[in-house]
């Protein structure tokens, strides 16, 4: 900066300030004065901060930093959650992952709202909303018994030997979709359930079959989380047309990229793990 608009400048700053910050030598130089020595930190500290701003802004419109609101259903703590989390973690370590558990139908709410950017639900959901699925994984039911049931027994089991069973079932309301899903493997084996318990979370169900209140029909990865007091079954005719899935949700309003990431580390951690299939 030449002379001349830099002397305008500083004479600027200094009225700006009240006091003067500069003393100018006869030959042409120029001292700080003890005001202008007690405001060189604090211009260096704001000089760095605004830089951290500007890197914190880049950072966050690239996906590579700011924090991130995941909601996740209660079923993907049984190994799903913890790989995604532990590859995106590893792969954006600037990223500050926030995470709220609720129900499918709450976090789909909650992303279309923008109180979360991305989640992780069960499919299929049997309400609309601006955003967009993308698809992780299929999988059937399986029969979750308490362990001395007499069923638990057999290796396997086929649909209909579960009538005259009192069942602990999904609710309609938040657990919607697999409400619909156990009821419809049920009576596409010729038997509507003897519901004696309704709860919405998985995690719920299967405390409520550990306590000898019925069986159950529960996603095949909660088998990854195993308890020794409670016996998982494979369905032997258990009908595809029943099939649950995991997926990623985004908003197609505010697209968020740190959500698109999550979502590609998602896919990229269910490539890991073929026996999610």
């Amino acid at each position: 900066m030449a002379q001349p608009p830099l002397s305008v400048s500083i004479q600027k700053l200094e009225s700006e300030v009240g006091t003067r910050l500069f003393e100018r030598g006869g030959s042409g130089g120029v001292t700080l004065t003890p005001s202008g020595h007690a405001a060189l930190a604090e211009a260096r500290r704001l000089l760095f901060q605004s830089g951290r701003f500007c890197e914190a802004a880049t950072a966050a419109a690239q996906g590579m930093g700011g924090a991130l609101r995941v909601g996740f259903v209660g079923s993907t703590t049984s190994g799903v959650l913890q790989r995604v989390v532990r590859l995106f973690r590893a792969e954006y370590s600037a990223v500050e992952l926030v995470l709220k558990e609720s129900t499918s139908v709450g976090i789909l709410e909650q992303v279309e709202s923008g109180a979360l950017d991305v989640g992780l639900v069960r499919t299929p959901l049997m309400v609309t909303a601006r955003v967009a699925l993308s698809s992780l994984l299929s999988e059937p039911f399986v029969v979750a018994l308490p362990a001395a049931h007499p069923l638990a027994r057999s290796s396997e089991l086929r649909l209909d030997e579960l009538a005259q069973e009192s069942f602990v079932f999904y609710g309609r309301g938040d657990a919607a979709g697999l409400h619909a899903m156990a009821m419809l493997a049920c009576q596409l084996a010729g038997f509507l359930p003897r519901v004696s318990q309704e709860a919405t979370q998985v995690q719920t169900i299967l405390s409520l079959v550990e306590s000898d209140l019925g069986v159950a029909l529960v996603p095949s990865i909660m088998r990854d989380a195993p308890n020794p007091r409670i016996a998982y079954r494979d369905i032997i005719d258990y009908p595809a047309a029943a099939g649950l899935g995991l997926a990623v949700v985004l908003s197609t309003d505010r697209p968020v990229p740190a959500a698109q990431r999550f979502r590609d580390i998602a896919a990229q951690a269910q490539a890991l793990a073929p026996h999610w299939r």
